[in-house]
């Protein structure tokens, strides 16, 4: 294993392959991905935007308790999911909603735990997706040791580790990337740098010249990608998974983008930004940047993103419908799977919950 330092610097600019107004240039040599890779990328954008939309209503209309929005970052969230293959894995972050989806998860199983409920909603073994984090970063060493035991038991599995640009200030990032690095573990870990850690802009984070730079101390390869565009992120995120995938272990890469709604809908990203800030970014949209130029290819018409959109709106549809039925909790639940074997003590407990509901009933 070389320790030359040269390798691991990250390029110099974030690699793009799609500039904002949607035309193709060069970057260093890296191919343009697929045509078709580029539509299914751009499917998945058009669909996670429509269900970001929705989740925000749901939030109005009392039937989520918070949603972070991933309005801007889709194309990072979506590619991340795309370069993955079945038996892979994906830790995703609380904003990661459009991932998961993507990974083939239920929207309304993935909205579960923003309605509150007390499980993550879905079945991570079967998905191969972790529970969404709201703890900045703790999902971080977990996913180093999903990859690291993949590795001692011969398996192909490839790990991707979403984070965001607070989540590398927390002592997590630290010991899963020594971790990673020192075990060759594979795992890619993907800072989706959107700006702000909630109000706390970039420059309070760190002072070093990007995220992408701080795998240097690891002894771990940094690259720096455009995160509104979506060739540039399935080039630079394919690569870094096949690299893990041949055994090089792992990869910090850094996307640059924007959230350009709040934090959630408990925030005033107003108070910390300026809309000036936010319009430059409009300009940069990754739905609006890949469908200039699939058209330009001839890759896109009229009819085709018409379906795509129809399919997003009857997936919108779906999920604000059995989102808008009451569920009736079961007070069984909340000490059916603290255990895999219940405790005396969880009995006793279970006991005096069921009593206690029997006398108000019969008191009714």
């Amino acid at each position: 294993m070389t320790r030359e330092p040269g390798h691991l610097l990250p390029s110099e600019d974030p690699v793009m392959l799609i500039d904002p107004s949607g035309r193709a240039v060069a970057s260093d040599g890296r191919e343009m991905p697929p045509t078709d890779a580029l539509l299914r990328a751009f499917e998945g954008l058009v669909s996670a935007r429509r269900l970001n939309d929705q989740a925000y209503a749901l939030v109005r209309q009392g039937r989520l308790a918070v949603y972070p929005s991933s309005h801007g970052q889709e194309a990072c969230q979506v590619v991340a999911a795309q370069v993955l293959e079945d038996g892979d894995w994906l830790f995703p972050t609380y904003r990661d909603t459009a991932a998961i989806v993507a990974r083939g998860v239920d929207p309304v199983e993935v909205l579960t735990l923003l309605q509150g409920d007390w499980h993550s909603g879905y079945d991570p073994t079967i998905h191969h997706v972790a529970p969404q984090a709201t703890p900045l970063a703790t999902q971080l060493p977990h996913a180093v040791g999903v990859a690291h035991a993949a590795r001692l038991r011969g398996e192909s599995t490839v790990v991707m580790a979403l984070c965001g640009d607070g989540g590398t200030s927390e002592g997590d990032f630290h010991e899963a990337l020594n971790f990673a690095a020192v075990f060759r573990a594979p795992v890619v870990f993907f800072v989706q740098n959107n700006e702000y850690a909630i109000s706390v802009p970039l420059a309070r984070q760190t002072a070093a010249p990007s995220i992408a730079h701080k795998g240097i101390g690891y002894g771990i390869p940094g690259e720096r990608v455009d995160g509104n565009d979506a060739a540039a992120l399935l080039q630079v995120l394919g690569a870094a998974v096949a690299r893990a995938r041949a055994g090089e272990g792992p990869q910090l890469v850094e996307a640059h983008t924007y959230r350009m709604q709040a934090h959630t809908n408990a925030d005033d990203a107003t108070r910390y930004r300026s809309q000036a800030e936010v319009q430059e970014w409009e300009a940069k949209d990754p739905l609006t940047r890949l469908e200039v130029y699939l058209r330009s290819v001839d890759a896109l018409d009229d009819a085709t993103l018409a379906g795509f959109t129809e399919a997003a709106e009857e997936l919108a549809q779906r999920t604000r419908v059995a989102l808008n039925q009451d569920v009736a909790p079961n007070p069984e639940d909340l000490f059916r799977h603290v255990f895999a074997e219940p405790t005396p003590q969880l009995r006793a407990q279970l006991d005096i919950v069921l009593d206690e509901l029997d006398r108000e009933e019969v008191g009714r």
